[in-house]
């Protein structure tokens, strides 16, 4: 689609009761993204039209929604890159799935917040006699990549083990709050040893890592390779290693204990 031309936009319009796709033709401007094509509705013929964003660079995580059936950053999605598409295409934007709806493209992303309230949070031990914490760089940038996350639940969105089974989201947290437990897990200063509820309160045994989170990140964050199968690595260490099972019967110690 070209600048100058027009495009056609299915939106989803509805509540938690029910709705269906409205198409909308709004006229295409350089650099176009699927945001500015929503707020052209907006202005010019549905000003009822529910959406959400803040920052419009990519930063916020507020303007998640399907594109053309693949989860995006409507913000960071330019109408001149989707495939397959041209004047006489319609651009089809949905809300998530995962999560229920509100209105029109706003989705209840609340179950979220729960998870993120069972957390145990960060929990450093005493400071050295001198006073001063230190970290190697390699621990600095492996933490970082984590904490890159701006919580667009695009990952959350479409990860299959609750997208298409809501009836695990009691018992699995996610690829985002897999991510957190990384973050918090793989940090030198931390004393707390979560793995006990990373194996039974976040469910990682859920995850088959499929990498789907992966591929939809806006942040590039390698969620399975650098966050969950490390994580995995550990669960399966302190429960089905026999080795480190008798090492800790032994001396009492657990790994992360004896690292702090």
């Amino acid at each position: 689609m070209k600048a100058g031309g027009t495009v056609a936009l299915r939106v989803w319009r509805g509540n938690r009761s029910g709705g269906e796709f409205k198409e909308y033709r709004v006229e295409v401007a350089p650099g176009m993204v699927v945001l500015d094509a929503l707020r052209a509705v907006q202005a010019a013929d549905a000003p009822d039209l529910a959406i959400r964003w803040n920052c419009k660079a990519g930063k916020c995580g507020s303007c998640s929604a399907e594109i053309n059936g693949r989860p995006r950053l409507t913000c960071m999605t330019r109408l001149e890159d989707l495939d397959g598409n041209d004047d006489d295409t319609p651009v089809t934007v949905a809300p998530m799935k995962t999560f229920p709806v509100i209105r029109d493209l706003v989705t209840d992303v609340s179950w979220n917040y729960e998870q993120a309230k069972e957390i145990p949070p960060f929990t450093p031990g005493p400071k050295p006699p001198d006073g001063t914490r230190r970290m190697y760089q390699q621990d600095v940038d492996r933490i970082q990549e984590f904490r890159k996350c701006i919580e667009c639940f695009l990952c959350q969105d479409v990860c299959h083990v609750i997208r298409d089974h809501p009836e695990n989201k009691p018992a699995f947290s996610g690829p985002r709050f897999l991510i957190h437990l990384a973050n918090l897990d793989m940090h030198p200063w931390d004393t707390v040893d979560r793995t006990e509820f990373i194996k039974r309160a976040a469910g990682i045994g859920f995850c088959n890592i499929t990498k789907c989170c992966t591929d939809v990140c806006p942040e590039g964050i390698h969620i399975t390779d650098n966050g969950i199968i490390p994580l995995k690595e550990r669960v399966v260490d302190k429960y089905y290693d026999p080795v480190l099972w008798l090492w800790r019967r032994i001396t009492g110690r657990s790994k992360k204990s004896s690292a702090s």
